[in-house]
């Protein structure tokens, strides 16, 4: 087990997925363009949502990358820890939005794992991250996800304590 490269995915994950909330809450609705457009599949329903936008993809990129450079890594492995998130998140939010679930609804697990594991598939090479390593960055995720979602709800730093 890796877990300097352990600790190293896990602080680029948090990162990653925490900056679009962060920048969300100091920005509010400014520079906050759907990054769908307002796209409606045939389902009636918007491709992503109007939460995501241009602006949280592009801090949660940025994030994982300035991580990246403090923890002695290089840029790009920030970049592809910011990169695969996002498209983590993407995915998820695709899938809530076919199967119904409100906007910012929770989904336990599809609102972690694609995030998580994505990234840390990417990575792998880059960090030397076995099977086992991913596994436990996926898992540490979804702990820390829970306890500081409720951390940021009580900090006013979210609208909901998920």
């Amino acid at each position: 087990m890796a877990l300097g490269a352990i600790i190293e995915m896990s602080l680029l994950l948090l990162l990653a997925n925490g900056a679009p909330v962060m920048v969300k809450k100091a920005l509010g609705e400014r520079f906050a363009a759907p990054l769908d457009g307002g796209l409606r599949l045939s389902d009636g329903q918007p491709l992503f949502g109007k939460s995501k936008t241009w602006r949280g993809v592009a801090a949660g990129v940025l994030a994982a990358v300035a991580g990246a450079l403090l923890l002695g890594l290089d840029w790009r492995v920030g970049a592809l820890a910011g990169i695969f998130a996002m498209l983590g998140d993407l995915f998820s939010s695709f899938v809530k939005r076919r199967a119904l679930f409100p906007p910012s609804g929770r989904a336990s697990g599809l609102d972690h794992v694609p995030e998580s594991l994505l990234p840390s598939l990417a990575c792998r090479g880059a960090l030397g991250l076995g099977w086992g390593d991913i596994a436990v960055c996926v898992l540490l995720f979804v702990l820390a996800d829970v306890v500081l979602s409720r951390v940021a709800y009580r900090l006013n730093l979210r609208d909901r304590p998920y």
